[in-house]
């Protein structure tokens, strides 16, 4: 065969091969829609819905609420005598008598402690005895006084016999003059005994006030209560020796007002504008179950203690039957006064992120569902499982309690009955 012909026969078997290469494609084609019908219904679901079809996450939600009423102060502490003294001796001697041992109810004024203080007797003794010397010396230099004013009584009738006959030349000028001096004399006299009169006054005011002091401290000789209360120590018997005015060791005894007791209550920043003299306050004691003791605040520093910004309280207790003690440990609670009303939220429903504190408020979207929004809130207290928020929600609100990470301002959310808030 020539080369034409192999040529026209090449050329004749292209258009064959072609034919079926594309019959083949076809086939394939139809058997991959074939089998995409008659793929399970399962599979086909299980391909996620559009992100537009999605469903809105379910969410707690949990209705606010506003309160006006007081704050709710509840602290521990340690119940304090009102009055605590102890005494010390301001006469230096010995006791010879004590009326009182540890435990001892007195009144005001009982005696407790008799020293015997034979020098301070004696000085009190020496001293009123200069007294009656110094009036005596007074009631002398009275005497002088009268005296020299009748010296110049005579002097001065003396000088006017004299000047009268030297007039008419009977006398000397200078026995005149000398008469005339004489006066002037008996005149200084007299300034000279008054001041000494002057002089003896006050000596006896001075000594007479050293009586006094004496006395006081001989007064001291016996000790006394200062108020009501009881013996809480005692360190001195009959027959020690007690010196004045050391009151750097133990005292003779030490006594405590128990019929009102006090504790102090730190109240914190947020309360501390509700404090005020007279409000009242609830005391018990674990040791006595079931019992309610009144108090009521009495007094407070008005300024806040820079370091822990609380206002030091104190919390007066009467107990005019002895029920408590001093030294107690006791629960007591403080209902406040509020300056201001407050909001009060779930505190899982607080939200904390680069947009500062917040909560999520459920409102009505456009089309008629619940979405989310994010309202900034200022707190002002945290109670056991709520918190109390200054500013940012009116009180008519309903907040998302435990919202999701994901959860974003405008997001739709299918609240849950706002009974299972707090499941």
């Amino acid at each position: 065969m020539s080369d034409r012909d192999s040529s026209a026969a090449g050329g004749a078997g292209r258009p064959a091969s072609h034919g079926r290469l594309w019959l083949a494609l076809l086939a394939l084609a139809g058997a991959g829609l074939l089998g995409y019908r008659h793929w399970p219904d399962q599979s086909r679901a299980a391909t996620p819905p559009p992100a537009s079809a999605a469903k809105p996450p379910g969410v707690r939600v949990a209705r606010v609420s506003r309160t006006d009423g007081p704050l709710s102060l509840t602290q521990t502490g340690t119940t304090q005598a009102f009055d605590t003294a102890s005494l010390y001796p301001r006469a230096t001697g010995y006791i010879v008598e004590r009326k009182v041992d540890i435990g001892t109810h007195v009144r005001t004024g009982d005696l407790l402690f008799r020293i015997s203080a034979p020098d301070l007797d004696q000085q009190l003794v020496q001293a009123q005895s200069q007294v009656l010397q110094l009036q005596a010396a007074l009631i002398q230099a009275r005497a002088m006084v009268d005296q020299a004013d009748a010296n110049r009584h005579l002097a001065d009738v003396t000088n006017r016999r004299t000047a009268t006959l030297a007039g008419t030349g009977a006398e000397t000028r200078q026995n005149a003059d000398t008469s005339q001096a004489g006066v002037l004399a008996q005149t200084a006299n007299v300034d000279a005994a008054r001041a000494a009169v002057k002089v003896a006054e006050a000596n006896i005011a001075a000594q007479e006030a050293q009586v006094a002091r004496l006395k006081v401290l001989t007064g001291f000789e016996e000790i006394r209560a200062p108020f009501d209360g009881v013996v809480t120590t005692r360190n001195n018997d009959v027959g020690d020796a007690v010196t004045a005015d050391t009151n750097t060791g133990a005292p003779l005894l030490t006594l405590a007002r128990d019929d009102v007791l006090r504790m102090a209550v730190n109240v914190p920043l947020y309360a501390a504008d509700g404090v005020r003299a007279g409000l009242d306050a609830r005391i018990t004691v674990a040791q006595i179950p079931g019992k309610v003791f009144p108090g009521t605040v009495s007094r407070s520093s008005t300024t806040l203690l820079s370091a822990a910004r609380t206002l030091m309280t104190q919390v007066d207790i009467p107990n005019p039957d002895g029920a408590l003690r001093a030294g107690l440990y006791i629960t007591i609670t403080l209902e406040i006064p509020r300056v201001a009303p407050a909001v009060t939220v779930p505190s899982d429903a607080l939200i904390f992120d680069q947009n500062g504190t917040q909560v999520a408020v459920v409102e009505t979207g456009p089309d008629g569902g619940a979405v989310a929004r994010m309202r900034k809130v200022t707190i002002f207290r945290q109670t056991r499982s709520a918190l109390e928020l200054r500013s940012g929600l009116s009180g008519d609100e309903r907040v998302v309690v435990g919202p999701p990470a994901s959860l974003r301002d405008g997001d739709r959310i299918a609240p849950q009955p706002e009974g299972r808030a707090g499941a």
